[in-house]
């Protein structure tokens, strides 16, 4: 994705406000062995790229006043009720370096689960993205989650995980990722019928 940035001269509570105002956001690249430089977006531009999940966890193309550099994005700040980027923060992006960043997790096939398909149970995800090392050219936008062979009472951890080439969790602990469980109420369903059962026997 390409995004474009605009040098930012005045700093300051004000000098933000103004800009807010005329519909950019104020924002600083930083990192590498270039100094931090202050910048400034289109607002509307950046509030829909905010929305992609691609935006988060990709490499992005940020052009200033004709020079590309890449860069990830690190922070961002919105206002409390306002469809309103208040601040946002990039991090220059060096090919030779590990990057330490979090990426999403896409589950998949959680409706051809045993757990679902035969138990109708309940699939609980506990992490929905992943602290993770790379390089940057092996960042991947998301890692896969394969749910197709999990039964209820089951949980999917870390070490299930096919990380892609080059990537590597952050994590030492070996996380759970997602759980299976059948509905309270089904179970206390159950329960009562074969109460009942047991009585009429």
């Amino acid at each position: 994705m390409k995004i474009i940035g605009f040098p930012r001269k005045e700093q300051g509570t004000g000098a933000s406000r103004r800009l807010r105002i005329a519909g950019q956001t104020p924002g600083i690249v930083y990192g590498g062995t270039a100094a931090p430089v202050n910048i400034a977006l289109d607002h509307n531009a950046l509030y829909h790229a905010l929305k992609k999940e691609t935006f988060h966890a990709s490499i992005l193309d940020l052009e200033i006043e004709g020079k590309v550099e890449q860069v990830l994005l690190r922070d961002f700040q919105v206002h409390a009720f306002k469809q309103l980027v208040l601040h946002v923060d990039f991090q220059r992006v060096d090919a030779s370096q590990k990057l330490h960043t979090k990426v999403p997790l896409h589950f998949v096939n959680a409706e051809v689960s045993p757990a679902v398909k035969l138990s109708s149970g309940i699939i609980s995800h506990v992490q929905s993205d992943l602290d993770i090392q790379c390089l940057p050219k092996n960042l991947p936008e998301f890692i896969e989650v394969d749910l197709a062979n999990l039964q209820v009472g089951q949980s999917v951890h870390l070490a299930d995980l096919k990380l892609p080439v080059g990537v590597t969790a952050v994590s030492q602990e070996n996380l759970t990722i997602a759980t299976a469980s059948v509905p309270a109420g089904q179970v206390s369903a159950e329960g009562e019928a074969a109460a009942g059962d047991a009585e009429a026997k």
